[in-house]
């Protein structure tokens, strides 16, 4: 009896597990190299996004299969984000302290994260439908996909700006924020949360909870008032 060997691969290859399997193997291999090596290059979510997507090619997987697959970790990423609240909750007294700090910080990086996207784009020449695309790419990706489309914007192409600027700021932000003395974690989180959304939230969980918990703070604050205020003020420069 000979075994088959291509009928066993086609079957581990599609089958329903494959896709959470292949996508926490690459994570947590590329987390375990950054931790070893420092390598800012090594961003996990960024590195990991890279290596999925070369064993997807080589194994004939395409998109709406995988995402099939992984369907129940798109269910669990809402409870995640509520777990952010454990953070929050341990570091109140300190959060109440510094009230003021935090909600100066808030107003100013979210205005200067915004408008300086928006001029960069401008004067660069881009179109108001790109302009109304990278302005929410500081929030998440849902609430920046939803307020994109409601200014004008390209909802699909807000995701990939927003996915740029998370990965983007927690390969520099870090190294940025030590270069210039922010040591504080209470400031580093709120910067990484204000810039860099959930991807600059969970390398500031990875630097302690205290600047876990400002980013979380920031990242939620930061979401809310981009998905109240910009369409408001769009719909006012109008």
């Amino acid at each position: 009896m000979i075994f088959d060997w291509h009928g066993a691969l086609e079957a581990v290859i599609h089958h329903p597990l494959f896709g959470i399997g292949v996508t926490l193997a690459a994570y947590q291999l590329v987390l375990a190299a950054y931790d070893k090596t420092r390598w800012i290059f090594l961003q996990p979510v960024l590195v990991s996004m890279l290596v999925v997507i070369a064993v997807l090619l080589v194994c004939g997987i395409d998109y709406a299969e995988y995402r099939k697959s992984t369907e129940i970790m798109n269910i669990l990423l809402g409870p995640a984000t509520v777990a952010l609240a454990v953070p929050l909750y341990l570091n109140l007294r300190r959060i109440r302290q510094l009230f003021w700090p935090t909600f100066t910080t808030l107003v100013l990086g979210g205005l200067f994260a915004t408008v300086a996207c928006v001029a960069l784009g401008w004067w660069f020449g881009a179109e108001h439908m790109i302009l109304m695309t990278m302005a929410p790419k500081s929030v998440t990706s849902p609430i920046a996909m939803l307020v994109a489309e409601q200014i004008g914007g390209v909802a699909a192409l807000a995701a990939v700006f927003v996915l740029i600027t998370g990965v983007v700021g927690a390969i520099f932000g870090p190294a940025l924020l030590s270069r210039f003395g922010v040591l504080s974690p209470e400031a580093r989180g709120m910067a990484l949360g204000v810039t860099a959304h959930a991807v600059g939230t969970s390398v500031a969980l990875q630097e302690g909870d205290e600047c876990g918990a400002f980013a979380a703070l920031a990242m939620s604050l930061m979401g809310v008032a981009t998905a109240v205020f910009l369409p408001l003020a769009v719909s006012l420069v109008a």
